[in-house]
């Protein structure tokens, strides 16, 4: 039994997995709920609110975001909108938002989207409040009891003749912020409480939960398939190494992906050790990649998605030891390319390198990654954006289509080739870490490598896996950045 698991003998499940609240469209706001009401900047109020000058007089001007308590019975609470024909999707989950954090101390929360009829709702609003509340108000409880109030039940409030597609929007909310859920749960858990034979454990019992074929691939077996990549970074770690290879298959599928996610359970750097200081805490997080893929897949059949879907865990710990990588040593992905390594933490890309050979020995249509893979990709686009790169870019676009719609915000970097002489290696095919500069570019480029050509796109999160500041529904700790993304892609693919 590994020292993981038996530390892990209390983290026996995924409390996002069973414990969300109930979503409900209805005609009223439930009973003994705190109701939000939304208000413009201008214009007429809502019926059964203060006037415009009364609520003027108490601070509130109706501008976006920002709220006001009104004591009675229901309780409500006053939303801000600003300007209403400048409304979309993800204005009004950032309202949806402010009214989850206004009534923290509350269980029960309704909005009225009924009084934006005037102003031309649009149904994929429902799902954008769901995704506001519920996101604003997650809480990591696995290890101890909640600080904060539980949500219990969202009610959205719609007129009559909206209700039958508001409650699918809704129900497509609230799957979509269950994932998000959920990869906030596997990223924020302790290295010692999720090893990488613990997250194949997970990722079993989910994926069986939700359709998936899932199968599990240990030491012995990475060996057979030639996985010299994340073999190799496993060398220095008391715990085993996993790939977990995760199949959605729809009837009769409309195209074809496999999604590859960077699975690093702790990355102290190797023998390249990260510097102590407040790194070091965040790196518990460096599994994002891999938690959002499975995630985002454990939504695909409830969301009746239509493409055809592989994903693959890359997971091990990447620790230093007598029997850890050494710079300058040698190691052979499952294709026969030889990388030379010039430092140890520049793991991600090589425990994702052998699954990249796999994508594309499948031939599926697009293939993609998605991995906390580079700080020079943070420090060039900030915490709130990722870097997108790719050789083809149709799948790039619908890459960053899917970014937008979510509100997981994405930039194309270039995949400037000049570069690749960086990854030059006097030993080897080829080198896994560049020069001092464009770094997230070389690392896409060391990727690139072993798709052999297949339509591809690689989003490095990095910078957006942590929520720095936090605020709306992004609350502090690791934010689950990626997997209501690629639900969204795997959703609208096209070839």
């Amino acid at each position: 039994m590994s020292r993981a698991i038996a530390v892990a003998s209390d983290f026996d499940s995924v409390p996002s997995a069973s414990s969300q609240p109930d979503v409900t469209v209805a005609a009223v706001a439930g009973v003994g709920a705190v109701v939000g009401v939304l208000v413009p900047a201008s214009g007429s109020i809502p019926d059964g609110l203060p006037t415009r000058a009364e609520l003027a007089a108490a601070g509130f001007t109706g501008a976006r975001g920002k709220t006001l308590l009104l004591p009675g019975t229901p309780l409500q609470v006053a939303v801000g909108i600003g300007d209403p024909a400048t409304l979309s999707s993800d204005a009004v989950r950032d309202v949806a938002a402010a009214l989850a954090l206004a009534a923290a101390g509350h269980a029960r929360l309704a909005l009225r989207l009924d009084t934006l009829s005037e102003h031309a709702l649009r149904v994929e609003w429902f799902g954008a409040a769901v995704e506001g509340i519920v996101l604003a108000r997650y809480e990591f409880t696995a290890l101890r009891p909640p600080v904060g109030t539980p949500l219990e039940q969202v009610t959205l409030v719609a007129a009559p003749d909206q209700q039958s597609e508001a409650a699918a929007a809704a129900r497509r909310g609230a799957t979509l912020a269950r994932a998000t859920c959920i990869s906030r749960d596997l990223a924020n858990c302790p290295p010692a409480h999720l090893s990488a034979e613990r997250m194949g454990d997970v990722a079993l019992r989910l994926g069986a939960e939700a359709g998936l074929v899932v199968e599990t691939f240990d030491r012995d077996q990475l060996l057979e398939l030639r996985c010299g990549g994340l073999l190799g970074i496993n060398g220095g770690s008391h715990d085993e190494p996993r790939m977990v290879k995760l199949t959605y298959a729809p009837d009769s599928p409309v195209g074809s992906m496999v999604w590859v996610g960077k699975g690093i359970m702790y990355d102290s750097g190797g023998i390249s050790l990260k510097p102590a200081d407040g790194t070091h805490a965040t790196m518990k997080n460096d599994m994002a990649g891999a938690g959002s893929l499975l995630a985002a897949m454990l939504t695909l059949r409830d969301l009746g998605c239509r493409t055809s879907v592989t994903g693959y865990l890359m997971c091990t710990d990447n620790m230093p030891s007598g029997s850890a990588l050494k710079m300058g040593d040698v190691i052979t992905a499952r294709n026969g390319t030889t990388v030379e390594v010039a430092n140890t933490d520049a793991e991600g890309r090589l425990v994702m390198m052998d699954a990249l050979v796999m994508a594309a020995e499948d031939k599926p249509d697009a293939i993609i990654d998605i991995a906390t893979l580079t700080g020079a990709s943070m420090r060039a686009l900030g915490t709130l954006v990722a870097g997108v790169m790719g050789n083809d870019q149709g799948v790039i676009d619908q890459v960053l289509a899917a970014a937008r719609a979510t509100d997981e915000r994405a930039w194309q970097l270039p995949l400037e080739r000049a570069y690749r002489r960086q990854l030059d290696s006097d030993v080897a095919h080829i080198s896994n870490l560049g020069g001092p500069n464009a770094g997230a570019i070389t690392a896409a480029l060391f990727l690139e490598e072993f798709v052999d050509g297949t339509p591809w796109a690689h989003v490095d999160i990095a910078g957006t896996a942590l929520a720095d500041p936090p605020g709306g529904w992004r609350p502090r700790g690791c934010t689950g950045f990626g997997a209501r993304l690629l639900a969204e892609l795997a959703l609208s693919f096209h070839k």
